[in-house]
């Protein structure tokens, strides 16, 4: 679920934290970071339970138009299968999903109203329009859902809602909505348990993520003693503290992991300045980074396992 570039944006943001708080030791700080990776799998489960809240509301709403005494053509075909289509049934029935929006409180924190807000104004949608007025396929139902997540990232209210409980909500939202349609399409399952293996692989998460945070804390002084050669006229206390630690964790990527191209990475940490710290600070890191590049080569400090992964 989680790539390499979200996995270094919690490292980037646990070492933030850990560098403005002195009572966060190595452990306390490995245990923000798999709460920040338990937090985006919980964020596509909150993710899942607005939809299906919003889905819901055309229950209701095809209670209201059959009540009406003048309904319109279109209230007479309305149908609520946005709500009763078996992708979203088998989510409303599946114990393990229902169990985790319980135990993560995911009932208390959204008012229904803002629920039938999101649908209300979905329902002007064109899309839904004709998806009501024609029979309709499993995959066109599939579709549907998709349209009406896609109208969610879109929208303010839905925005404020998972933003006010996911902070991780702007880093992580490109992921979900693939992932969301992932686990659309396996639906309906037999496995109980099958939305587990949408929780963030070891591979990207412990053999590379934990790794990463690891070497970059454990190896503090000695990436430091690397760096500070090549600032030329800048004191290693004036850099700012993100590109700092960006830098770091880049010299550890370089010398530590071996699978990684060096293109990879430095590419991966100028965009990373560039999104997340100072207007200057793209070419700052980029310019710090070539420097740390050819010093380490000279010294044949890069050890890369695979053709083209030392290329530029």
């Amino acid at each position: 679920m989680l790539s390499r570039r979200n996995v270094r944006i919690k490292v980037m943001q646990v070492l933030y934290a850990q560098s403005r708080d002195e009572s966060l030791d190595y452990n306390a700080t490995m245990k923000e970071y798999w709460k920040k990776i338990d937090d985006s799998f919980h964020l596509l489960l909150f993710s899942l339970y607005n939809l299906i809240q919003i889905t819901k509301i055309a229950s209701e709403d095809q209670e209201k138009r059959k009540s009406k005494h003048l309904p319109t053509e279109l209230d007479k075909k309305f149908t609520s299968k946005l709500w009763s289509n078996p992708m979203i049934q088998a989510l409303v029935k599946n114990k393990t999903i229902q169990t985790k929006f319980e135990k993560l409180y995911f009932a208390q924190k959204v008012d229904k109203d803002h629920f039938k807000t999101i649908y209300y104004e979905f329902v002007k949608e064109e899309a839904y329009t004709t998806f009501l007025t024609n029979e309709t396929t499993n995959d066109e139902n599939l579709e549907m859902l998709l349209e009406l997540f896609r109208f969610c990232r879109r929208n303010e209210l839905f925005n404020e809602i998972i933003e006010d409980h996911y902070a991780n909500w702007e880093d992580d939202k490109s992921l979900i909505i693939g992932t969301i349609k992932k686990v659309l399409k396996a639906l309906p399952s037999e496995d109980e348990n099958f939305i587990m293996e949408h929780y963030p692989d070891d591979e990207t998460t412990k053999e590379y993520g934990e790794f990463l945070l690891s070497e970059t804390l454990k190896e503090d002084k000695t990436l430091l003693q690397y760096i500070e050669p090549v600032l030329q006229n800048w004191d290693a206390d004036r850099v700012a503290i993100l590109d700092m630690i960006m830098i770091k964790m880049a010299l550890c990527e370089f010398m530590y992991c071996p699978t990684i191209p060096i293109k990879v990475t430095l590419n991966e940490y100028v965009e990373l300045a560039k999104n997340y710290s100072t207007s200057k600070s793209k070419e700052f890191v980029n310019g710090i980074l070539d420097r740390l590049l050819q010093d380490l080569k000279a010294k044949g400090n890069i050890v890369k396992e695979g053709r083209g992964l030392l290329d530029e």
